[in-house]
């Protein structure tokens, strides 16, 4: 996973409430056992009832996918996380993620950023009115900027550590590789041992 510090470009305006990982992802495409591939059907079903946003030329370019409350309830479907990164999304800001969907996020360094409501609608205004308008979001500084509008953001301080270092679950173990490796060899010889 790569380190995830500064993240700036467009915005595309999902403004719907509730979006679950079912919409996000239907289910039909959850046969593949790859983690890529996803992005060509995210959305799937909103996409066959035409005129869905991300379908705007306006938005092709977007990054930063700004949406409505709960976003990412329902099912704890990894591939809806796979899908928006596949499909080039680099952070997800909205009024309030699922807790699922928000770990599902930061363990493939997709940035998910709960901003208060006021904020979030500022920044639907703005992708809205202004497609080629870009947000800066500074994970360090846990702030996010775009055209005068100005906020901040809370995030798990281990998330942010794991985002910044680029710490996914298998490098966080293999960090501990000396450690591991200590214990391994003071095992009793009754035990099984790694091959």
């Amino acid at each position: 996973m790569d380190p995830v510090r500064t993240i700036q470009g467009r915005m595309a305006p999902l403004d719907r409430a509730n979006v679950d990982t079912d919409q996000i992802m239907p289910k039909q495409f959850l046969k593949r056992i790859e983690r890529s591939g996803y992005g060509p059907f995210l959305f799937y079903d909103w996409r066959q009832a035409g005129g869905f946003v991300l379908d705007d030329p306006a938005y092709r370019e977007a990054t930063v996918l700004v949406a409505g409350p709960n976003f990412g309830c329902g099912s704890s479907r990894e591939h809806a996380a796979w899908g928006l990164q596949d499909a080039g999304f680099r952070a997800v800001i909205a009024p309030s993620l699922a807790d699922i969907f928000r770990a599902n996020c930061v363990k493939i360094g997709l940035l998910p950023v709960e901003l208060d409501e006021p904020a979030v609608r500022e920044l639907l205004a703005l992708a809205t009115r202004s497609p080629d308008s870009t947000v800066r979001i500074d994970l360090s500084a846990q702030s996010v900027s775009a055209d005068g509008i100005e906020s901040r953001f809370s995030i798990d301080p281990f998330w942010k550590e794991c985002l910044l270092n680029g710490w996914d679950e298998i490098a966080l173990t293999l960090r501990a590789d000396d450690a591991i490796a200590a214990y391994e060899a003071r095992r009793p010889d009754w035990l099984p041992r790694l091959a």
